[in-house]
């Protein structure tokens, strides 16, 4: 018998990603999404017809706790969550209803209707925020600095807390920052690399951002959902730093991005934009996988360079055949 997975957010980067590796093990896929009004599927439209999607909210226990007891899945992956860092300062009671309080509904449900599910949550480098070690591992302290990375962190602890409260085989995969070309455009990497492929095509003549000199440690989403599985097949459930222990600044982002376009130097098309710059910024991460890769045996395939090289030629591609469509 196969397994059925039920994935919360299956339209987004991850989701897209997970959804095509559990169809290559042989899993029955299910994805939950919010019912809305335009069709969202856009990053799953190749493999939709091989998946089921059910409609849920994380807003709504009732429709949880229906859902899980209707498919009865071996694992849930809960990756949906208000996840665009900006917004959560001008929206952080909605922030933390979906990406704190959803967490604590998708546990709820598990202990009622089937303690047996292995249940994986999204955690987030950005609870490191204002860190106070470098590299972050597993037993670095968390100092959020956003209203999204405070959520992060209230759903990593009702995590571990339903899995010593109630022996649930819940763990946490803390991930640091990962890209590909499936990211939606209000990111700063995807932003620059649609802003330099516009630039490359003659369809604008500047790129807006905010601070240049934060730096992250990004890998490429498709590496970081082979983890997230790895994780529900151990023998019990433990967090694990994912990261691919290399930092770079956005200006290193983008130096690669117009590089890899041709287009020489970024300065003269990159305009400082303080409407871009966060209330209270996270200035360094970097994650000490090393447990991971000890005990889950992953690592990395995509280097940073490749990440940005493929955003690059794929917003290019896409804009190139739009334009001559």
């Amino acid at each position: 018998m196969s397994k059925t997975a039920l994935v919360t957010g299956i339209t987004g980067q991850d989701g897209s990603y997970l959804a095509e590796l559990l169809l290559e093990k042989g899993y029955r896929v299910v994805g939950m999404t919010r019912r809305t009004s335009t069709d969202a599927h856009e990053r799953i439209e190749h493999i939709v017809d091989d998946v089921e999607i059910v409609s849920g909210d994380l807003l709504d226990q009732s429709s949880i706790t229906s859902i899980i007891s209707e498919v009865r899945p071996d694992e849930i992956y809960n990756l949906a969550a208000q996840s665009f860092v900006p917004a959560s300062w001008s929206q952080p009671v909605l922030t933390g209803e979906f990406t704190a309080l959803g967490v604590t509904r998708v546990l709820e449900a598990i202990r009622h209707v089937d303690p047996a599910i292995r249940f994986y949550q999204a955690s987030s480098s950005e609870m490191f925020g204002k860190v106070v070690e470098t590299p972050q591992r597993e037993t670095t302290p968390f100092y959020p600095r956003s209203p999204y990375g405070v959520a992060k962190a209230y759903g990593h602890w009702m995590t571990v807390n339903y899995r010593e409260s109630y022996d649930l085989y819940a763990c946490s995969g803390i991930c640091f920052n990962h890209e590909s070309q499936r990211r939606s455009k209000e990111f700063v990497t995807r932003k620059i690399t649609d802003g330099v492929a516009r630039i490359k095509l003659g369809l604008a003549n500047e790129l807006r951002l905010g601070n240049l000199d934060a730096h992250r440690d990004w890998g490429f989403a498709g590496d970081y959902v082979r983890a997230m599985w790895l994780m529900l097949q151990q023998p019990r459930a433990q967090d694990y730093v994912i990261a691919t222990g290399r930092t770079h600044s956005v200006r290193d982002f983008v130096r690669i991005a117009f590089e890899v376009a041709g287009l020489g130097s970024f300065e003269p098309y990159v305009v400082m934009d303080p409407r871009f710059v966060r209330p209270a910024e996270v200035d360094m991460l970097i994650g000490d996988a090393s447990k991971a890769c000890r005990e889950l045996g992953w690592e990395p395939k995509i280097d940073f360079e490749q990440l940005v090289a493929m955003m690059v030629e794929a917003d290019i591609a896409r804009l190139s055949a739009r334009a001559g469509a």
